[in-house]
């Protein structure tokens, strides 16, 4: 889809269709005003007749109004409040969005610049337009064999004032890398695990170096990660047939003296749970348990699409975890990367252990901040079900700048604490720390353990285990989150 930012007056422009808001009651704005003026009053006309209520969401598709040069004009209710929410934006775009995928127009003109939305400005809601749209026409068919038909539209052109361009024109430009980014995360995260697997992604993260010249590929075997240390990583992948792969993307798009944001993704590419199997209904889902390495990847890809003046390395720890006579069992004890010894009482708290060798790795890099991303536990989902994501850490300008970040990407999360009292729940009679804590506080004491591998660095955990898919229905599969919120803590850093 081609995005276009133009300055015009929407009744002279000749397009297949003319999209412009109306608010409940059949209120008309400025530019509703103006085309009614050009029809000579037969939008209003139209409106008495009580087709449309206006309501948040609600179109109406009108042929063949007078003196106007678009051929049709779509009418889309904005509701009665005089600020749209962020939700209802998306509600207005999604609705514009599927009237406009069944019609025969390749392009289509959208009026809508005159909406205001809280908190926004011409930039922020901008964006939020665009990438609804642009993330709107995703479709994984991959493995149909009867393939979606390509829709006819093409290219859509918004609005703006003159004054207004430059901030409409990058808010259409950040939007559409942060949608491709969103894409890519959904592609990994929706392949079968049959296909997607650790050499897999490895493969993938050889092809994006081959696609950009400023970043540098390594993908480390599970030899280097013997000669490494990671007895932690290295115990999760040992029951499966799959070899484990670390990968390390570094980008350099600032200079070479400034250090580097890192971000760590969680890429258990299958996760049965190993000898702590898990139950068989819903299983297939887990195939989404390297949500986190696919949103890294996804991030990559749009900081590489913007070219952002920023250094960045990501980390993708890749694992299968599978039960075998090979698997690591419950009592099986250790040795990190970072000489802590840990019991695993719980085999399906494993996406911790490649992130604590991974994190311990990340040191090298001295970096300005980390932030590991996972879909690390189901009591995040009971806590937060799949509207935020939970994030924790151990600098809170670290933690305030990613929760703001949020809020503008519209892709929020909410801090949970890390206080000392949560670690006694790790503490283990036979090794430095127990990789599971009990019932209580799950989503916490996971984010304790990860923190004693942290301490070297700024830090910040992401839960998406909630937020990464959704789960069940015909809506099932990856969301891309949160690919906007880290990109947009990206965007912060490097005042792009």
């Amino acid at each position: 889809m081609e995005f276009i930012v133009k300055s015009a007056r929407p009744e002279t422009l000749k397009t297949a269709t003319l999209i412009i808001p109306v608010g409940e009651g059949c209120t008309l704005g400025a530019t509703a005003n103006a085309v009614d003026l050009a029809s000579a009053g037969a939008l209003s006309a139209l409106l008495k007749r009580g087709d449309l209520a206006g309501k948040v969401g609600q179109t109406l598709l009108v042929h063949n109004l007078p003196n106007l040069k678009a051929e049709r004009v779509l009418l889309v209710g904005t509701g009665k409040d005089s600020e749209l929410s962020d939700r209802q934006l998306r509600k207005v775009i999604n609705s514009v969005y599927s009237s406009l995928k069944n019609l025969g127009g390749s392009d289509a003109v959208l009026a809508l610049d005159e909406l205001p939305v809280k908190g926004r400005d011409v930039y922020g809601k901008t964006r939020l337009i665009v990438e609804s749209l642009a993330d709107a026409g995703y479709c994984f068919d991959r493995f149909k064999s009867q393939k979606a038909e390509a829709g006819a539209l093409k290219k859509i052109t918004l609005l703006t004032e003159k004054a207004h361009l430059a901030d409409a024109q990058r808010a259409s430009s950040h939007a559409q890398a942060i949608a491709l980014g969103m894409a890519l995360t959904k592609d990994l995260g929706n392949l079968p695990p049959n296909l997607c697997h650790p050499s897999y992604l490895a493969e993938e993260a050889k092809a994006l170096g081959k696609a950009y010249k400023n970043l540098k590929v390594e993908i480390h075997d599970e030899k280097k990660l013997k000669e490494l240390g990671m007895g932690a990583f290295l115990a999760v992948a040992q029951g499966s047939d799959q070899p484990p792969r670390m990968i390390v993307l570094n980008y350099q798009g600032g200079k070479k003296s400034e250090k580097p944001y890192v971000l760590v993704g969680k890429g258990i590419t299958f996760d049965t749970g190993g000898i702590s199997i898990k139950p068989a209904a819903g299983m297939d889902e887990m195939k989404y348990d390297m949500c986190g390495a696919a949103s890294v990847f996804g991030t990559l890809k749009a900081v590489l699409e913007l070219q952002l003046p920023i250094n960045l390395v990501c980390l993708l720890a890749c694992a299968e975890n599978m039960p075998s006579g090979g698997a690591t069992r419950p009592g099986d004890i250790v040795t990190t990367m970072s000489g802590q010894t840990v019991e695993i009482l719980n085999t399906d708290a494993e996406g911790r252990l490649v992130l604590c060798d991974t994190l311990t790795y990340a040191e090298r890099f001295k970096p300005q901040a980390v932030i590991d991303i996972a879909t690390l536990t189901g009591a995040c989902i009971v806590a937060l079900g799949s509207n935020v994501s939970g994030l924790m850490g151990n600098n809170d300008e670290l933690v305030q700048q990613i929760l703001t970040a949020g809020l503008s990407a519209d892709d929020r999360a909410w801090q949970l604490p890390l206080y000392d009292e949560y670690q006694e729940q790790l503490d283990s009679p036979f090794a430095d720390i127990a990789n599971i804590g009990g019932p209580k506080a799950g989503t916490i004491t996971a984010g304790c353990f990860l923190s004693r591998f942290a301490k070297k660095y700024h830090w910040a955990h992401l839960d998406i285990a909630g937020t990464a898919w959704i789960s069940g229905g015909k809506d099932k599969g990856a969301t891309g989150r949160p690919v906007p919120m880290l990109t947009q803590y990206l965007l912060d850093r490097s005042n792009a």
